[in-house]
């Protein structure tokens, strides 16, 4: 039987190490992409396409989390993909948090002092979320982009993101509690887990149960 390729694009600013805890049977193999430095203005859709030249598999699953959930959609539109999953993310700016929103109008993330970020402890509670306070060293080591350009560019592209409608094909898992993409706001389908937005991390059994199973499924 020919082996199932996975492509994993972690979430803004982290490494792939946030999937070190996932296990996978042998029928699946594992590709680990990782960000790359964005070019001055660059669009979304632009550095999708950049990104999808280190996808050489024909028809791939793509998985992205968060921000990565966000792109590997837009990889979708460029490459055709057997399957897309995106884990605590959104399908649609439709599914943006209130401030998201509001941030896109009044442009008020520009303002943001890439010092604030750049400060380790601040980007973590930022890409995790605030249920990791007590826990921030141990996820200190999964944050490795912490250029801020790239920073600046991943902010003012997931708040300017202008994707009206869910793409089909699209598989979403979600944190009942995540506080980053609150669950109210987010749109059916949806597989909806306990944990918040870390759950790539803190429900890793939960993946490596279920995960395997939706791979399979035609």
């Amino acid at each position: 039987m020919q082996k199932k390729i996975l492509y994993l694009m972690p979430g803004m600013a982290a490494s792939p190490k946030i999937f070190e805890l996932l296990k996978f049977p042998t029928s699946i193999s594992i590709v680990y992409l990782k960000w790359i430095s964005p070019i001055k203005d660059e669009s979304l859709s632009d550095y999708a396409y950049r990104i999808s030249k280190y996808i050489t598999t024909k028809n791939p699953i793509l998985l992205g989390v968060s921000f990565g959930g966000v792109l590997v959609q837009e990889i979708s539109k460029i490459i055709k993909c057997e399957k897309v999953f995106i884990v605590s993310s959104i399908k649609s700016k439709k599914e943006l948090p209130v401030t998201m929103k509001m941030a896109k109008h009044t442009k008020i993330h520009k303002l943001f002092p890439m010092q604030w970020i750049e400060n380790i402890e601040n980007l973590a509670l930022f890409v995790f979320g605030d249920s990791i306070r007590f826990r921030v060293g141990l996820y200190k080591k999964y944050l490795s982009e912490r250029d801020p350009d790239y920073l600046s560019w991943s902010i003012n592209s997931l708040v300017n993101w202008d994707q009206e409608y869910i793409l089909e094909n699209v598989t979403h898992i979600h944190g009942k509690k995540d506080n980053i993409f609150p669950i109210n706001q987010i749109k059916k389908p949806v597989i909806e887990i306990e944990g918040e937005h870390a759950i790539i991390l803190t429900q890793a059994n939960w993946f490596n149960e279920n995960l395997p199973k939706l791979l399979a499924e035609p």
